[in-house]
């Protein structure tokens, strides 16, 4: 058996009452438990912070600059495990995710890791979640060693945040995660995609307007054009045809009914888009 590793789980939440509950669950079912486990509430208007300290043995802690990548800074900082991990509110993790990240980290050479997602909220989620992973493997090719990290699965080295954190931007118009995963490499550690690690997450992005659609996905060629990189140049077609497919995304997500789980057109009309403070947006 892999050498056991300390793993802190950092979940930053903003009005999740929605999801969080069912994020927990799937977190302590783990059947290699977590060292610990951090939300850090971003000013929750709602019972998001309520029930996350329903939870025995999550710790909640307030950050009140507003903007994900505050939250996701006080987490990582407060951290106290050997590995940061860190998924989103409506991230659903298998019961050997915790396990499958011990034996991805004992590879020494391993600094940074994301893995791979599937949708639960969603029309055709099955071949949706497949066209996913065709995606995020063509990605990882496009960027080689300038690969991104994605929110709602990952994980990296607590020693490599400390070296790092104070060089990392937390300044509006960009992708924190991308922009972090863009400091880790430039530091000379590795981030890598291992689709064996495994989360379910809502495809909440694809209800809202499309221009929050299309403003969230051009953060991520505009990170990389920040920071000076031409490789973020490969990203530029696979964002157009993202949201070039926009109507179909918002019409399978707006539309699925979760009690029949199947799509439904009066869901599609009566249903409200899902608001989200968009990672552009900070209180700097």
């Amino acid at each position: 058996m892999p050498n056991r590793l300390r793993i802190s789980l950092v979940i930053p939440v903003y009005n999740e009452e929605s999801h969080l509950a069912d994020c927990l669950n799937s977190v302590l079912a783990q059947d290699v438990p977590f060292y610990e486990i951090i939300v850090v509430d971003n000013n929750s208007t709602d019972a998001t912070r309520q029930i996350a300290g329903l939870f025995p043995g999550v710790k909640v802690i307030q950050e009140a600059r507003q903007g994900v990548v505050f939250a996701r800074n006080t987490g990582f900082d407060t951290a106290s495990g050997d590995i940061v991990a860190r998924i989103d509110a409506d991230t659903r993790l298998p019961v050997d995710w915790t396990r499958n990240l011990t034996r991805i980290f004992q590879d020494e050479e391993q600094g940074a890791v994301t893995g791979q997602v599937s949708y639960y909220d969603t029309s055709l989620a099955h071949t949706l979640s497949i066209c996913d992973r065709i995606l995020r493997r063509s990605v990882a090719w496009l960027l080689g060693p300038n690969m991104a990290l994605q929110g709602a699965n990952m994980a990296l080295r607590r020693d490599i945040w400390h070296k790092l954190h104070r060089a990392t931007c937390d300044h509006g118009g960009i992708h924190e995660d991308f922009d972090l995963a863009i400091h880790i490499a430039g530091a000379g550690f590795s981030v890598r995609y291992q689709p064996s690690l495994k989360a379910s997450v809502a495809f909440r992005q694809a209800t809202s307007s499309w221009l929050t659609f299309a403003s969230y996905y051009w953060l991520c060629p505009k990170t990389y054009f920040q920071h000076g990189i031409p490789r973020g140049k490969r990203l530029v077609p696979v964002v157009v045809a993202i949201i070039t497919l926009y109507p179909l995304l918002h019409l399978l997500s707006k539309g699925y009914n979760e009690e029949s789980q199947r799509f439904s057109l009066s869901t599609f009309w009566n249903g409200q888009p899902v608001v989200r403070v968009n990672p552009a947006t900070f209180v700097e």
